[in-house]
């Protein structure tokens, strides 16, 4: 590899955040309010899914009759309860891997987790100061697969998506990645694991935070210059 790498777009469920069961358990919840099962296979459909996205499907499939915008509250309400009550954690060295990366490159956030959510994740966790650009995918025109919430954090950072590092866990995670042009770094998740055609799309495949901060970090040294607003 030979593209100088200026900055760093991390994913927030699953890369940074302990959160993907709780999606789904919010999701099942809401579900089963209108006597609906939600299925494992409706998780993976809607996983990488902008709020918007997710919630429409959400009512639609509950057959609930509230609109999306009624459903994506009720659920990022118990998401945001979740947090305060402790049960929504950054994996242990997370925290530390992002403001390793952040001395080095500007580094933003690419999530599908609506702006209420990701703000109040990145308050209680002291994280706010450490990113220079957070996108929600819900703040674009389409969620993941589509590359628009890469594009747009690449944008906001300055610096173009082929010059930044990539950190994702889902399919449609790391498939977005991919299309936006970043150099992906893949840190599967044993409980939702990418589809091996997603996977085969990553540059380099790590198993936890501690093989993607090995690797974010490695890549950096290797093949960035010092960027502005980036300490060496």
């Amino acid at each position: 590899m030979d593209i100088e790498l200026r900055a760093v777009v991390f994913d927030l469920d699953g890369v940074l955040l302990e959160s993907e069961h709780l999606w789904e358990e919010m999701w099942v919840r809401y579900a089963e309010r209108f006597a609906v099962r939600w299925t494992p296979e409706d998780t993976a459909h809607v996983q990488g899914m902008s709020a918007p996205e997710w919630s429409a499907y959400l009512a639609e499939r509950s057959g609930s009759g509230e609109s999306a915008e009624a459903c994506e509250r009720a659920v990022v309400d118990d998401m945001v309860a979740a947090l305060e009550s402790g049960r929504m954690e950054p994996y242990p060295g997370a925290v530390a891997m992002v403001r390793d990366a952040a001395e080095k490159v500007p580094v933003g956030l690419a999530t599908s987790a609506p702006r209420r959510l990701v703000d109040a994740v990145l308050a209680r966790n002291d994280l706010t100061a450490s990113f220079t650009a957070t996108v929600s995918s819900a703040e674009v025109a389409r969620g993941k697969p589509s590359p628009d919430v890469y594009v747009e954090a690449a944008a906001r950072l300055g610096v173009d998506p082929g010059h930044c590092v990539g950190v994702e866990d889902s399919s449609n995670g790391l498939r977005a990645a991919h299309a936006a042009g970043l150099t992906v770094v893949a840190v599967p998740n044993p409980t939702y694991p990418p589809k091996s055609d997603a996977l085969a799309l990553a540059t380099t495949v790590v198993d936890g935070v501690a093989g993607a901060r090995e690797a974010v970090l490695g890549l950096l040294d290797t093949h960035s210059a010092t960027a502005p607003g980036a300490t060496r």
